[in-house]
C-alpha cells in the first residue's frame, strides 16, 4: 500500500512540473512577419486592407518589408485615399552606407512603423495565460529614417501586455543612418486568461524627417508557477525521499 501510494505521489508530483514546464509554450503567433496576405513589400493593416499580416493588427501608418527590400524596390503606401506611392527606407542600396542588412537577425521580413504620421500600435491577442503568472517577452528591433528626407532622428517602442507596459529607447540615429538591430528583453505578469501584445512606435522630430522604428522576432515564453508552487513541488520530492530510505532501511533489519 505504501508502495502505491508513493507511486501516485510521485506520478502526481511528475504531472504538476510537467505542466509547469509546459507553460514554456511559445505564445505569439507570427512573430516574425513571415506570414502575410500578399507577397509583396507594402503598408499594411486597416490603412490598406490589401495586405495583412497574419494575427497582427493595425490602424497605424506600418509597413512589412521583405528581405533586401526597405533601400531598394521599397514598399507600396498609400499616403491619400487611392493615392498609391513607393516607400524606401534610408541603406546601401539607396546611397547610404549606414549598414542596414537586407533583413534583421530573425531573418526574412521585418515591420517598420512611422510614429508620427498616422501612428498606431501594432496588436496581437494572447490567449492561455495564466493570471499572476510572469512572461518574458523578446523581440528585436531598431531605428530608421525614410529615404528621400534629412536630419537626425530618435527611434525606440512602447510596449504592451494588458495595462502594463515598458519601453526601449529612444536611441538617436544620424541623418540617413540606421542604428543597427537590438535584442530587447522584458517581463510581464499577466492579468487575465487573455490579453493584448502592443508595440507602439516612438521617436521623432515629426518636421521632415520621418524617423521609423523596425521589428521582428517577436516571442512570448514562460508562464513558471510562482515561487510558493515550486517550494511545494520540492518539499513533495524530499518527503517521498525520505519516504523511500525509510523503507530500504526497514528492509534492511527485516
Amino acid at each position: 500500500m505504501k508502495s502505491k501510494t508513493a507511486l501516485l505521489a510521485v506520478s502526481a508530483l511528475a504531472a504538476l512540473a510537467y505542466g509547469a514546464s509546459a507553460q514554456a509554450a511559445e505564445f505569439v503567433t507570427n512573430g516574425g512577419f513571415e506570414s502575410e496576405l500578399l507577397p509583396i513589400s507594402s503598408e499594411f493593416g486597416s490603412r490598406f486592407p490589401t495586405q495583412q499580416i497574419t494575427n497582427w493588427t493595425t490602424s497605424g501608418y506600418n509597413f512589412v518589408f521583405g528581405p533586401g527590400t526597405a533601400d531598394t524596390t521599397g514598399a507600396i503606401a498609400e499616403v491619400l485615399p487611392k493615392t498609391a506611392a513607393i516607400l524606401r527606407l534610408w541603406g546601401p542600396g539607396d546611397g547610404a552606407a549606414n549598414g542596414l542588412p537586407a533583413a534583421s537577425p530573425a531573418g526574412g521580413n521585418f515591420v517598420a512603423a512611422e510614429p508620427q504620421f498616422h501612428p498606431g500600435a501594432i496588436e496581437q491577442v494572447i490567449n492561455g495565460l495564466v493570471s499572476g503568472r510572469t512572461y518574458n517577452l523578446s523581440f528585436w528591433w531598431a531605428g530608421a529614417q525614410q529615404f528621400g528626407f534629412t536630419g537626425a532622428t530618435f527611434e525606440g517602442w512602447d510596449v504592451s501586455l494588458g495595462s502594463e507596459t515598458h519601453s526601449v529607447g529612444p536611441v538617436p540615429n544620424a541623418s540617413h543612418g540606421f542604428t543597427g538591430w537590438q535584442l530587447a528583453n522584458m517581463s510581464f505578469t499577466a492579468t487575465g486568461p487573455t490579453e493584448t501584445l502592443s508595440f507602439l512606435a516612438t521617436g521623432g522630430p515629426r518636421a521632415a524627417v520621418p524617423p521609423f522604428s523596425l521589428l521582428d522576432g517577436v516571442s512570448l515564453t514562460g508562464g513558471a508557477p510562482e515561487p510558493g508552487t515550486w517550494a511545494m513541488i520540492i518539499v513533495g520530492f524530499g518527503g517521498i525521499g525520505a519516504m523511500v530510505r525509510r523503507r530500504r532501511a526497514i528492509a534492511a533489519t527485516a
